[in-house]
């Protein structure tokens, strides 16, 4: 009986690797290395839901925000940067997507692809060459260096977009994850059959968030891609 359950086992752990091998394109090693690469950014990391069939892991129907949440309420606490932890949780759920945990280590400026493109050669020429992401063909994600605690409290507050998540289509332009928030971390996988990828990845050093924001918002402005408030920040 124990080893027909330990091929049992066994071969449930290899499907599980090889459907999230063909979620992302990238197999259980690959995953590993590149959110080892985030965590030794000091990215502070945590589990996040993913796409079950065309719809989220969670329990939640009509979940908002398909596979781009995290697991757990308790996941700014959950954050870390200690790869044993990471190890643990993808041994637990090999298909996680993962969270970064924004106004520690870094912030992120989030935009429509289409200023993302646009920026991106602008701050190329620029010379800044920070990390970047691509959520599906929808936004990018510019990752910049925090303010971390400003002295003055009344200059920063935190975002609530990450907690309604359904307010997206309010606020189609430029949105400032800062403290309180968090964004969906590469390689991670979409219910719609794509991927958050890296075009640039951790390894670059994270750039002035101002000088980022400066580019991004013309970009923002000259496609378009602006509401009643241009950008949030969060």
């Amino acid at each position: 009986m124990e080893a027909s359950s330990s091929r049992w086992t066994s071969w449930w752990q290899r499907r599980e690797r090889e459907r999230a091998t063909a979620a992302t394109g990238v197999d259980a090693a690959g995953r590993l290395d590149l959110l080892l690469g985030a965590v030794r950014a000091g990215f502070p990391l945590a589990p996040a839901a993913h796409p079950a069939g065309h719809r989220c892991s969670c329990d939640r129907v009509g979940c908002p925000a398909p596979a781009q949440h995290p697991v757990s309420f308790a996941w700014q606490s959950q954050a870390t940067v200690d790869p044993e932890q990471l190890a643990r949780w993808l041994s637990r759920d090999p298909q996680a997507n993962f969270i970064t945990a924004t106004g520690r280590a870094h912030d992120v400026l989030d935009v429509p692809a289409e200023a993302g493109r646009l920026a991106l050669e602008r701050l190329d020429a620029l010379g800044v060459h920070g990390p970047v992401a691509a959520v599906g063909e929808d936004r990018y994600l510019f990752f910049t260096a925090t303010r971390g605690t400003p002295v003055d409290e009344d200059e920063w507050w935190p975002s609530v977009l990450d907690s309604t998540p359904d307010t997206m289509s309010e606020h189609p332009g430029l949105r400032w994850h800062c403290r309180g928030s968090y964004t969906l971390l590469p390689p991670a996988s979409l219910p719609d059959g794509s991927e958050v990828r890296w075009l640039r990845g951790p390894e670059h050093a994270l750039p002035d968030a101002l000088r980022v924001l400066d580019v991004l918002t013309d970009a923002c402005t000259e496609v378009g891609a602006v509401a009643e408030e241009q950008w949030l920040i969060g």
